[in-house]
């Protein structure tokens, strides 16, 4: 059995009973206290986490409640603003599906201080302009530094953070 679709042309939208309207939409989230405070971190170009003393985990992203050992965490630990890969992807396709004329280069990071396979999703800059340069210069284990927005620009978010680079190139 075949389905045979009828093509649409412009006239054809101009039928369309359709309404424009322009919605006020206005909203409040909150982080919590843990985002809260390492959201002001990231303002001041620091990287806070939280540590568990039963466990001994640094948890980054912060949080105020550990999962492994229900209980609250401790204390807060200041991170370097380094790290390294723990796995990372070539993008050449956008949020929305679009083709990317220029790749992006998402990465799990973990940073310095924080435990084992902990680790924060962001991006890695300044790797290379080709495929062929990007898997030269970044593979899973190499260093990473972040790379920050002038102090002034910063608004507490993660986007504070503009992306980290490779800082021990692979041979």
């Amino acid at each position: 059995m075949e389905f045979k679709g009828t093509p649409l042309d412009t006239k054809d939208f101009e039928k369309v009973f359709k309404v424009e309207w322009k919605s006020k939409l206005e909203y409040e989230w909150d982080c919590g206290i843990a985002l809260t405070k390492f959201f002001e971190g990231l303002k001041q170009g620091k990287i806070l986490a939280r540590k568990c003393y039963s466990c001994n985990r640094v948890l980054i992203p912060p949080r105020m409640f550990c999962e492994i050992c229900f209980r609250p965490t401790d204390e807060w630990i200041l991170l370097k603003d380094e790290g390294e890969i723990l796995t990372f992807s070539v993008s050449y396709v956008n949020w929305d599906a679009s083709r990317r004329e220029e790749p992006e280069i998402p990465a799990v990071i973990r940073l310095d201080g924080a435990s084992e396979n902990i680790g924060i999703l962001h991006k890695i800059g300044e790797a290379g302009d080709s495929l062929e340069e990007i898997l030269k210069n970044i593979d899973i284990g190499v260093r990473v530094k972040a790379v920050w927005k002038k102090e002034h620009e910063r608004e507490g978010a993660i986007t504070d953070i503009l992306y980290f680079k490779p800082i021990k190139r692979r041979k």
